[in-house]
C-alpha cells in the first residue's frame, strides 16, 4: 500500500496548485539540453499536454541557436559572435528563420502532439505576433578617446517592440497551445532574430500570464558557492550583479525576468531543464526546484 499512498500523497499535493491555475496563462521558454536530450524532449511534452488538459493555458517560445550553428557550418557558413550575440546578415536571418521557424518548431509542436496535445507552431511573423525593431548595442571604448559609447552592429539582430497577442487568444480559447519561434518582422517587413528569453517575457506581459518559467542549463541562480538560491527580489538581484555573482549566460534571463515583472507578470521561475517533468515540480510542488524572482 505505501507506493500508492504516496502516489495520492503527490496527488493531493497538487491540488491546490490545480486550483489555483486553473484558467490561468503560463509562458514557458524552453531551451538547452531539454530540447536536445531525447527523454527530456518526451518529459517537457507530456508536462505541456498535462498543463493544458488541467485547464491551465501553457504558451511555449523555444530558442535553438545551437542547432543554428551546425546548420550553418553544415552549410559552408561559419557562425560570428559579437559579445556572445550572433551576428545576424541577410544570409544567416534565412538559414535562423529555417532552422527555428521550420525544422525546430515543428519538432516540438510534433511532440506535444504525440501525447495528446494540440499545438499550433508560430513565428512572430503570423498575425503580426513579434513586432520589432534593430537592436542598437552601446558599448564603452577608451579606442576613441573621446568617452563616447562604440555601436555595434550585430546585423539583422532585432528587440520587441510590441506584442499583438489576439491570435495566442484566439489560439488558446479554441483549445491550442501556440508554440512561438523568436523571429520577429520590422517596420519594413524585414526579419528579425530576436533573443528567445526576451520575446518568452514580453509576450508572458502581453498575456497577463501569471507565471514566466524560463528553462536552463543550471540549477537556478547559484550564489559564489555554488548553492541554489530560491528566493530573489530586484533589490537582492541588483547586489548580485554588482558584486559578480550574477554574470555571463545567465544575465539575460535575468534582465528579462524583470522585464516580465515590471510588466505584470506575479512570478518568474529559472527553472533547471536537464531535470525530467521540471515544469510540474515547479508549478505543483511547495518546493519548486528553481530560483523564484519576484518583484519587490
Amino acid at each position: 500500500m505505501k507506493e500508492p499512498l504516496e502516489k495520492a500523497g503527490v496527488l493531493i499535493e497538487a491540488l491546490p496548485y490545480i486550483r489555483s491555475f486553473s484558467g490561468k496563462t503560463v509562458v514557458i521558454k524552453y531551451g538547452g539540453a531539454a530540447m536536445v536530450e531525447e527523454s527530456l524532449k518526451e518529459s517537457f511534452a507530456q508536462d505541456i499536454v498535462l498543463l493544458n488538459f488541467i485547464g491551465i493555458r501553457p504558451i511555449v517560445v523555444h530558442g535553438g541557436g545551437p542547432r543554428i550553428s551546425k546548420t550553418m557550418e553544415r552549410m559552408g557558413k561559419k557562425p560570428t559572435f559579437i559579445d556572445g550575440q550572433r551576428f545576424t546578415d541577410k544570409e544567416t536571418m534565412e538559414i535562423v528563420e529555417m532552422v527555428l521557424g521550420g525544422l525546430i518548431n515543428k519538432e516540438i509542436v510534433a511532440y506535444i502532439n504525440s501525447h495528446g496535445g494540440k499545438a499550433i507552431g508560430l513565428t512572430g511573423k503570423d498575425g503580426a505576433l513579434l513586432q520589432a525593431k534593430k537592436k542598437i548595442v552601446r558599448k564603452m571604448s577608451d579606442e576613441s578617446g573621446t568617452g563616447a559609447p562604440e555601436i555595434i552592429d550585430l546585423g539583422l539582430v532585432g528587440e520587441v517592440e510590441h506584442v499583438d497577442p489576439k491570435v495566442l487568444s484566439a489560439l488558446m480559447d479554441s483549445g491550442f497551445i501556440p508554440v512561438i519561434a523568436p523571429v520577429g518582422v520590422g517596420p519594413h517587413g524585414e526579419t528579425f532574430n530576436i533573443n528567445a528569453d526576451y520575446v518568452a517575457s514580453a509576450v508572458a506581459s502581453a498575456v497577463g500570464a501569471e507565471k514566466l518559467l524560463l528553462l536552463t542549463d543550471s540549477p537556478g541562480i547559484l550564489d559564489k558557492q555554488g548553492g541554489l538560491l530560491s528566493s530573489l527580489n530586484r533589490k537582492r538581484i541588483n547586489a548580485l550583479v554588482k558584486d559578480g555573482t550574477i554574470t555571463g549566460g545567465m544575465m539575460p534571463k535575468v534582465d528579462a525576468s524583470l522585464k516580465a515583472i515590471d510588466g505584470g507578470v506575479s512570478k518568474v521561475h529559472i527553472v533547471d531543464g536537464r531535470v525530467p517533468h521540471c515544469l510540474l515540480l515547479e508549478v505543483f510542488t511547495k518546493e519548486g526546484i528553481g530560483t523564484e524572482i519576484i518583484g519587490q
